[in-house]
């Protein structure tokens, strides 16, 4: 997996009927955008994220300007 600042990730729900977690990329601990991730959520939280399976990058194009 690798990431970006700015990049989202999506975690997916372990339950049926719980919605997916949705956060911002702030900062790559890893090497060449491996994890660990600092990830702003939706609800303001930040955290230290270590993705497992069920989590998917959403990669934000470059600002061209």
């Amino acid at each position: 997996m690798r990431a970006s600042v700015g990049d989202r990730l999506v975690v997916k729900s372990r339950h049926v009927g719980d919605a997916p977690r949705d956060g911002e990329v702030i900062e790559v601990h890893g090497e060449n955008g491996a994890p660990p991730y600092l990830v702003r959520w939706e609800d303001g939280h930040e955290g230290l994220v270590f993705p497992g399976p069920d989590t998917v990058v959403e990669h934000v194009p470059a600002d061209p300007a």
